[in-house]
């Protein structure tokens, strides 16, 4: 795993970081020595062959980020209540109290079922939504961990009107809209370790131009350690949200584009590794303006170097960042559904 330590908040502005290197060491002794150090050392970009795929990181029991600030977000707190069916899925997520709720098996639905204040929706091995998605609208204080979607025919997962949400730890394949798009004034967001597969539209902040005099001041989330596998646009797409941090994703084979930022946005762009991404990122997108876009110690292999410039607001939390050049091996390594033990 890559050096993790804490980073001390932005300096608003572009900013520039020097490489460094390192001297080669050539007699006996010194050859050991080297030997010592680069078993310490961040992975290199290119893994070698026999070397053992990083371990899987531990599951954090809170989220890093923006879904940490506010009061932050610590989900239901009940015993837990397991469901098998559509039924008594929708049921569980749209009741009043405050719950736990496992997910087990493959639930076969169809629209968007509406998740509710203090929930914390968990899958069970092998859990997966096929056919719907999650509404978490007009909620706060909400966690969907480990859980496989697929299929859905409108979003996957929804955020509006809501605050302190953490989405981690799942897997999206093969829907219709966005994967996980959030909008509508909703704040204090964490997007961790999800995997992104076999999608278009994959990730939405703010969903219009004129949406300013709800958007602006909040939309405030903060992507990170997500590994997006041959997916084709919006990692993110933001509008109003400053800022807005996307740091440790793995892009693999973008379609499209990587983040774009838009409409008065502020996006920090750090310490991301993109791979066979000609687009990595930019700003302005479509019809919407150019905004703020600032790009520090990524990681490129086979990929575009990316349009950036702006400013962007002041990140407010301390984050460990892995190194970048480490990052494909320790997001393959953790990302998606059935990576942890919860």
């Amino acid at each position: 795993m890559g050096t993790r330590g804490h980073t001390s908040n932005l300096t608003t502005g572009t900013l520039t970081t020097g490489t460094s290197t390192r001297g080669t060491l050539t007699s006996g002794l010194a050859a050991a020595v080297a030997a010592v150090i680069a078993l310490a050392a961040p992975a290199s970009a290119a893994q070698r062959a026999d070397e053992p795929p990083a371990a899987t990181p531990a599951a954090e029991t809170s989220p890093v980020g923006w879904a940490g600030q506010g009061g932050g977000t610590t989900g239901g707190g009940t015993a837990p209540t397991t469901v098998s069916s559509a039924s008594a899925l929708k049921t569980a997520l749209s009741s009043g109290p405050a719950a736990v709720i496992r997910v087990s098996g493959t639930i076969s639905c169809s629209g968007m079922l509406k998740v509710t204040s203090n929930k914390t929706v968990i899958g069970n091995a092998g859990a997966t939504i096929a056919g719907c998605g999650f509404n978490v609208a007009s909620a706060s204080n909400v966690i969907i961990r480990n859980l496989t979607f697929r299929d859905w025919d409108d979003d996957g997962i929804n955020v509006q009107y809501s605050t302190r949400v953490w989405i981690d730890h799942n897997s999206f394949s093969n829907g219709y809209d966005g994967a996980v798009d959030i909008k509508r004034a909703s704040d204090y967001v964490t997007v961790s370790w999800n995997k992104f597969s076999s999608h278009d539209k994959t990730m939405l902040l703010g969903h219009s131009d004129d949406n300013g005099s709800e958007d602006r001041g909040h939309l405030r989330v903060t992507y990170h350690h997500n590994w997006f596998n041959g997916t084709n646009q919006r990692h993110p797409r933001v509008r109003f949200g400053n800022p807005v941090h996307v740091y440790n994703n793995y892009y693999a084979s973008i379609g499209s584009y990587g983040v774009a930022s838009t409409k008065e946005a502020g996006v920090l762009v750090e310490g991301n590794y993109f791979e066979n991404t000609k687009d990595p990122y930019h700003r302005g997108e479509g019809s919407s303006p150019a905004a703020n876009l600032v790009a520090r110690n990524n990681h490129f292999v086979n990929s575009g170097t990316g349009d950036a410039g702006g400013s962007v607001a002041g990140i407010p939390y301390s984050y460990p960042l892995d190194a970048p050049s480490s990052v494909k091996s320790i997001v393959t390594g953790g990302a998606g559904a059935g990576r942890i033990s919860i």
